[in-house]
């Protein structure tokens, strides 16, 4: 009877959370195409750019130590750069590049039959109940090779689960919320770590222009939190997720453009062995040349993870070479590929899919642009932070405000580094002055901006997994999208955000030289 009851609350709540996500779907989805959606955002910035631009404001941007200033957009001026700049804001469109290259690679892997004979053998060795903790512990570890994890295992992880007759779409959020939710967690150290030091310990100069900040001081606390994060996407991808999906979004398997799944032959077997060997042999050659102290591989300060060092700047060539090269030979040696113009052909096919994307990318950079140039991003963020502070709160409750606001900004400004160069002048020696270290600060501006990143179409990538979406259900939108990744949203930032004030209560280390007070 207790059972009975049991399940009966958990089907109310499932309808309940079922209807409620529904909701966001309709809603979500009458939104114009994301396309047409981020110019009426871009004439929105114009607009409001105009109306603030004659306000005076007393919040200081830290980067200039001087008072914010909304720049009007519909002036003569800017209106004329807007033309001229038109382009090549466009083709510098960072997530543009990083898209196209890698997936020629890619195209050529997969038309060739390499990434089917690969996936096939992969499930062999995976048992199906850890096939999505294995994707989302994947899609966290990708952080360490930059924007990898958007290009390669979110498609794939569709893929995969198409493939094993499970859902695409669970797949292609379970992957999503590792690579962009589980963002500012890895175990793995990644250009992250020394990227957001740089500001904090800048920031936390202003109190003590004495202190130094350790590029690994939340080393530990980043490689803890892939324990909650990849169990929080695994049941909420196996048990809400996917049977809502089976449910509302059926897939047409007809349509979708995917090599069938049959046994590997003997030739298909020795193609890949042997383009296997050859992808490691690449790698294996390459990273050796990282190993002498001189690479010049490494940057100026001898570091090869840093965001400036060369290998780091590689990484898109190198997915696009590390593809080519094992499809290349797999291609040929099983007759997939006959002449370079099949090659090619390959190459159009993974493009044709990226049209839309293309489309998107044009106007989501003219509004990037738009909102980087108004300072409208700096002033939320600034305005926020210094509320905050004026809130006075408890150390443990302000930590708590920091990780909401910081996933609040995250909606308006996508780039970590921004956000951290904004709030974090205010934030760090705030806390500072409540005996709150430093490194505990970055560690909950850490939590904030990874949980919000998968469900604002603001976010550069966001389009282009609507458009993996698309390849197995055709009628997906942004709707659809934010409703299947919300939950996934809020139980990040509720979840971690308490993983965070356990650690701190039982003093498990953050970092390398990182300590949670601060001693005025």
């Amino acid at each position: 009877m207790k059972e009975d009851k049991q399940v009966l609350g958990d089907e109310r709540a499932q309808g309940f959370l079922g209807k409620a996500l529904d909701g966001i779907e309709r809603v979500g989805n009458k939104l114009p195409d994301p396309a047409m959606l981020f110019l009426i955002l871009m004439f929105a910035v114009w607009a409001l750019s105009a109306l603030l631009s004659g306000v005076s404001f007393d919040s200081i941007d830290p980067r200039t130590n001087t008072p914010i200033v909304v720049n009007n957009l519909l002036s003569a001026e800017a209106l004329t750069h807007f033309l001229t700049s038109m382009v090549t804001t466009f083709t510098a469109f960072a997530p543009l590049g990083v898209v196209l290259v890698a997936m020629l690679g890619v195209g050529v892997a997969e038309h060739s039959g390499f990434i089917n004979t690969a996936l096939k053998q992969m499930l062999k060795v995976t048992p199906m109940k850890f096939l999505t903790p294995a994707v989302v512990l994947v899609g966290i570890i990708s952080h360490t090779a930059t924007d990898a994890g958007y290009v390669v295992v979110i498609p794939l992880a569709g893929v995969i689960f198409f493939t094993v007759g499970r859902h695409p779409l669970a797949g292609i959020a379970a992957a999503f919320a590792g690579v962009s939710g589980g963002f500012c967690a890895n175990f793995i150290p990644s250009g992250i770590d020394p990227l957001l030091q740089s500001f904090t310990q800048a920031a936390a100069q202003i109190v003590d222009p004495n202190i130094e900040v350790n590029p690994l001081n939340n080393w530990f606390f980043a490689a803890s939190s892939c324990i909650p994060i990849t169990l929080i996407i695994w049941y909420l991808t196996d048990k809400v997720l996917e049977p809502r999906l089976n449910r509302t979004h059926k897939v047409n398997h007809e349509e979708v453009d995917l090599p069938a799944m049959e046994e590997v032959s003997a030739t298909e077997l020795k193609a890949f062995r042997v383009a296997s060997a050859i992808m490691l042999a690449a790698i294996v050659g390459f990273f050796s040349l990282t190993i002498p102290e001189t690479s010049t591989l490494r940057d100026g300060n001898g570091s090869l993870t840093s965001f400036n060092a060369p290998l780091m700047q590689s990484i898109v060539p190198l997915i696009f070479i590390f593809f080519l090269l094992p499809g290349l030979v797999y291609g040929y040696m099983t007759g997939a590929f006959k002449t370079s113009g099949d090659v090619v052909q390959a190459m159009s096919k993974s493009m044709t899919g990226m049209s839309h994307y293309i489309v998107m990318a044009f106007f989501c950079a003219q509004f990037v642009a738009a909102f980087s140039a108004s300072n409208l991003g700096a002033l939320i963020a600034v305005e926020g932070a210094g509320g905050l502070k004026a809130l006075n709160l408890p150390a443990e409750i302000t930590v708590i405000g920091m990780i909401i606001l910081v996933g609040f900004v995250n909606l308006f400004v996508g780039s970590s580094s921004a956000k951290w160069a904004l709030i974090g002048p205010v934030l760090v020696p705030m806390l500072m002055q409540l005996n709150i270290s430093p490194d505990l600060s970055q560690a909950a501006y850490r939590v904030g901006d990874s949980s919000s990143n998968i469900i604002t179409p603001l976010m550069p990538y966001f389009p282009l997994v609507v458009v993996y979406c698309q390849r197995y259900v055709k009628n997906i939108g942004i709707g659809t999208l934010i409703s299947m990744m919300l939950p996934f949203s809020l139980a990040l930032l509720s979840i971690w955000s308490v993983w965070l004030l356990a650690y701190w209560a039982l003093g498990f280390p953050l970092g390398l030289g990182a300590s949670y007070t601060y001693g005025l």
